[in-house]
């Protein structure tokens, strides 16, 4: 989610869904009303050099499957797994031979927004 897709997404001095960066608040309806043909995942994460936060939520047939979930940046990573892993296993997402999900689906090639958008 873009900044300029976010603004685009909300109302004037309107704040985003709590716990998120960049989740417009009333996003979440549209993403349950998706969820109702496949689960659907919203994802944040944010690092640099080695620390950073993560945000997730899924849903799944209209409702809220999973979260909304928050790692801070010195929050350790609980054992099942960080918000991001933890949404795309939700989703069925399996790791195979790499290093985990993330990496599984080729997303670490798409690390910032701003060059593939």
């Amino acid at each position: 989610m873009t900044e300029t897709l976010f603004s685009e997404l909300t109302k004037e001095n309107e704040a985003g869904h709590p716990g998120f960066w960049r989740l417009p608040a009333t996003l979440d309806l549209a993403l349950a009303e998706w969820s109702k043909a496949g689960p659907v995942a919203y994802v944040e994460s944010e690092y640099f050099g080695g620390l950073g936060e993560e945000n997730s939520a899924v849903w799944r047939a209209g409702r809220l499957a999973l979260g909304p979930l928050h790692q801070l940046e010195f929050d350790p990573v609980p054992a099942q797994g960080s918000p991001v892993i933890r949404a795309l296993r939700e989703l069925g997402v399996q790791p195979g031979d790499s290093f985990d999900e993330f990496t599984a689906l080729g997303l670490d090639r798409h690390r910032h927004s701003e060059n593939w958008v």
